[in-house]
């Protein structure tokens, strides 16, 4: 076991963020206690203390883009020269809101994070600027370098560089600004520097602070020296060509020193820089597939216009600097030049043929750069798609633009505007033999989609398809199939639960569906390509190294579907795994996609290369929960493990001899008792024994537990698991505690009432409690817990009017999510088939129940009640 350390991660939320950890077993970590610390007294003080410190390239990539936020403020006050007249920050650019949305790493809440967001962070930061500042009597520089020593502070000094088209000779014209009060004293206005000299008269003091920079500039640049010297600086100037060159070059240097400058847009955007584009995809490839040859066509620009190699090269013979070309000024650089060069003949060799494979076109814009050897800081490559590329990638980003998929009257299920997009959108990449990743929220019905496009390729063609899904979920596709796709013909190949696998024999089977864990072992699997592959539950592949994961990988399909409702982004090793199983090669391998994303500051290239094969809505989408109810219910069907499968065989054996044998109120105390029993087994054979071990393993209940609640922490969501027993509360904190990594609440019916709102406060407070599990009688009144998402049934009460009462202690009025409600039902037990009766109302109505409990069962006769009571 590797060591593991705590590191300190952001959670982001709709209008907000929030501070946690997680464990790590990386060298390289950060985690600070006085930070927590001060986070939890004061966010917005908090985040803009951060803002001051240096960024540590230990910091989890959550917590770095947090900083660069808060730093990114603290830069535009320090490079604002206003501020020192006004007083007040400047409202976030469009520009700089931009810039900060391409370095969102892939981290928990990410979704949330908008120029909206941004722009209340920002706000919230410049409040806390005006608070403090207010309260000093201090210069906003003199404040500022108390904050940080090393902040580089604006002076009032502007140096200004505009284009003189009417002088040959002398083509820029140069002048030196200051900014000063005006009138009101509120804004700010400028004036050529020489007015210093007469607004500072005898103000000795003030004019060497103005002069700060301007002196700071000259001991490092001979230029601004001699300008200084000559007493130039202090009037408007003409400039030669190279001595504006000059002037561009040491821009940086200048701004190093406190000293903004404004130049024209085409020396600071590179709108006329020399550079290589590359155009793929422009016409569809004669094939389909990841592998598809496409397009791909370099050329060479010198701002707007094209030049052909030789023309690129003969610029080699000109001096360095600016020049005119056709019109507009460039730069000559000749070592940037024979960069470009070089870069052409390696992009002209790498498509010998005129062609890519569609893997690398789609992939271009992230590793063209790399691959051609050109510096990542410089804007030297543009990179565009073709025309179908290009509607391609259009198609995959707006599935709702993709021709709708209709399906025949066999499919039972409606299925919601965005399910039908999501069909249409499947249908598309399966046309496409493009492995698609479908990562739709949980509880927006990822299932129902796939069996909708497994029931359309049974309408169109026979095709076979290989399904594979954790064992805990083949009760849930097993309920689904029959339910939504009754015609769609699957064999479960699974140990003790379906026929073996026999490659000759495929003619009847539509799909075949098998676990993570017999995939490693049913070795004829690999020996077909499938026309369809699909994995639920994805993440199980995210550790490229386990033997699962290879066996899955040597897998041979036409096209793939991954599945998951974990929002991979959060690792972005998870996402390379997963996308070496969809597209092999795509992101390159392990080692190549590791130096590519190392110290990655902008994703916004790596989204636009990955986000066409995923497809993700989610709840908090206002389109998506405009189509949603309130309260999204669904039956979470476990299978019992061979310790649960014997002992409740053995019992349901002792239960029929014992029937034959009970009359009268003892017969009913004996059916009670014995639902009881059953119920027990089901949960886990540890509750029924009376022993204290609860090995998770021995109960299908406590796996299905884990997959939900894996979901639910990698989105730091909070869930209340409702048990009747109070003797199972424990266990099941016990090993929640495992999954989410910390501690959370437990009521029942023994904790003391003021306790009880104690418990309430603190599990929807600020700091993470994941988890509340409740008895289910205790905590089915009087508590609002609607700060959890997600209520489990652990157990099932068979009285709607019970379960429903408990629900709402978390779905009531203040809840503002989507309250997903998982129902724990065992697979061939009494649990399913109390369930499909109370469902089908056969034998029963709601009042009868709500009056009843569980006593209607006792009046059933001895040989229903064996059938219900049967394993099948």
């Amino acid at each position: 076991m590797p060591e593991t350390n705590k590191q300190m991660i952001v959670i982001y939320k709709e209008n907000f963020f929030t501070l946690d950890t997680e464990m790590t077993s990386s060298k390289s970590y950060f985690y600070d206690e006085g930070l927590i610390r001060d986070f939890k007294e004061n966010h917005a003080m908090a985040l803009y203390r951060f803002g001051f410190r240096n960024s540590l390239k230990e910091m989890a990539p959550s917590l770095a883009f947090l900083h660069k936020v808060a730093a990114t403020f603290v830069k535009s006050l320090a490079s604002d020269p206003d501020i020192e007249v006004t007083r007040i920050p400047q409202p976030v650019s469009f520009e700089t809101s931009g810039m900060l949305l391409d370095c969102v790493p892939y981290v928990i809440g990410g979704e949330f994070i908008t120029y909206g967001w941004i722009n209340e962070i920002w706000n919230m930061l410049s409040d806390v600027f005006e608070e403090e500042i207010g309260k000093s009597n201090e210069s906003v520089s003199d404040y500022l370098r108390a904050q940080d020593p090393d902040l580089n502070v604006a002076g009032k000094v502007f140096f200004h560089l505009v284009e003189n088209q009417s002088d040959e000779n002398h083509p820029f014209a140069f002048l030196a600004t200051y900014s000063t009060s005006g009138k009101e004293g509120r804004k700010a206005v400028h004036t050529p520097l020489k007015n210093a000299l007469l607004e500072y008269k005898n103000k000795d003091e003030l004019l060497l602070k103005l002069l700060a920079a301007v002196s700071r500039a000259a001991d490092k640049s001979g230029f601004i020296s001699e300008l200084v010297e000559s007493g130039e600086l202090f009037s408007p100037l003409r400039f030669t060509v190279q001595e504006s060159y000059t002037f561009l070059k040491e821009i940086p240097l200048y701004e190093e020193c406190g000293i903004l400058c404004r130049v024209p847009d085409w020396w600071r955007k590179k709108y006329n820089n020399a550079r290589l584009s590359v155009t793929v995809g422009d016409k569809a490839p004669s094939t389909v597939g990841i592998d598809a040859l496409v397009q791909f066509d370099p050329e060479l620009y010198f701002g707007d216009i094209k030049m052909s190699r030789d023309e690129m090269a003969r610029l080699m013979n000109e001096a360095e600097g600016l020049t005119l070309i056709k019109g507009k000024w460039v730069e000559i650089d000749h070592e940037k030049l024979k960069r470009l060069l070089e870069a052409y003949e390696m992009a002209t060799d790498l498509a010998a043929d005129g062609e890519l494979t569609m893997a690398e076109a789609m992939r271009a814009q992230l590793t063209v750069q790399q691959a051609l050897h050109l510096p990542q800081q410089e804007d030297m490559l543009e990179v565009s798609n073709g025309r179908w590329l290009q509607e391609v990638k259009n198609r995959l980003l707006h599935p709702e633009e993709i021709e709708e998929l209709s399906l025949g009257e066999e499919f039972k299920a409606d299925l919601r505007g965005y399910q039908q997009a999501g069909l249409d959108w499947l249908g598309f990449m399966n046309q496409l033999s493009f492995g698609a990743l479908l990562a739709d929220d949980m509880g927006l019905g990822k299932t129902v989609q796939i069996l909708a496009l497994l029931e359309h390729l049974r309408e169109q063609k026979k095709t076979r398809s290989l399904l594979v899904i954790p064992a805990s979920l083949i009760g849930n596709w097993q309920q689904e199939i029959e339910k939504f796709a009754p015609q769609l013909q699957y064999k479960l190949l699974h140990t003790g639960l379906g026929e073996e696998f026999d490659p000759e024999n495929q003619e009847d089977t539509d799909l075949y569906i098998t676990t993570y864990g017999m995939v490693v072992r049913l070795e004829k699997l690999m020996e077909f390509k499938w026309d369809l592959l699909i994995l639920d539950e994805a993440q199980a592949i995210k550790n490229p190294g386990t033997k699962q994961t290879k066996s899955i990988k040597q897998l041979q399909a036409a096209a793939r579907i991954a599945m998951t409702g974990t929002p991979i982004e959060n690792k972005l090793g998870d996402l390379w795994s997963i996308f070496d199983f969809l597209n092999r090669g795509f992101l390159g391998t392990a080692k190549e996609f590791t130096g590519m994303v190392k110290d990655l500051e902008d994703y916004s290239r790596l989204r636009k290369a990955v986000s066409p094969f995923i497809l993700r809505r989610l709840k908090t989408d206002k389109s998506i929960i405009s189509d949603l109810p309130d309260k999204v219910e669904v039956n979470a069907y476990t299978t019992l493990t061979k310790k649960q499968v014997v002992l409740y065989k053995k019992f349901v054996n002792e239960l029929e001899q014992s029937l034959k044998e009970a009359e009268g109120i003892g017969r009913k105390g004996l059916v009670l008792a014995s639902i009881m029993k059953f119920k027990q087994i089901c949960n886990h054979p540890d509750q029924y024994l009376g022993k204290g071990e609860f090995d998770y393993s021995h109960s299908g209940k406590f796996e299905k537990l884990k997959e939900i609640c894996e979901t639910i922490y990698e989105k730091r969501e909070r869930v209340l698991v409702f048990t009747q027993f109070k003797e199972m509360t424990e266990p099941l904190a016990d090993y929640l505690e495992t999954i989410f990594k910390r501690k959370g609440l437990i009521l029942h019916g023994g904790t003391p009432v003021k306790r009880r709102g104690e418990l309430v406060e603190q599990f929807c407070g600020e700091e993470y409690i994941p988890f509340m599990v409740l008895s289910l009688k205790a905590g089915g009144v009087g508590l609002n817990l609607t700060s959890a998402n997600h209520v489990i049934h652990f157990d099932r009460w068979w009285n709607p009017a019970v379960e429903n009462q408990a629900t709402d202690r978390a779905f009531r009025i203040g809840q503002k999510k989507n309250v997903m409600v998982h129902k724990f039902i065992t697979r061939g037990t009494i649990e399913e088939k109390i369930d499909a009766m109370i469902g089908e109302k056969q034998k029963l109505s709601d009042d009868i129940i709500a009056q009843s409990g569980e006593s209607w069962i006792t009046e059933l006769g001895n040989e229903e009640l064996m059938s219900m009571f049967q394993l099948f």
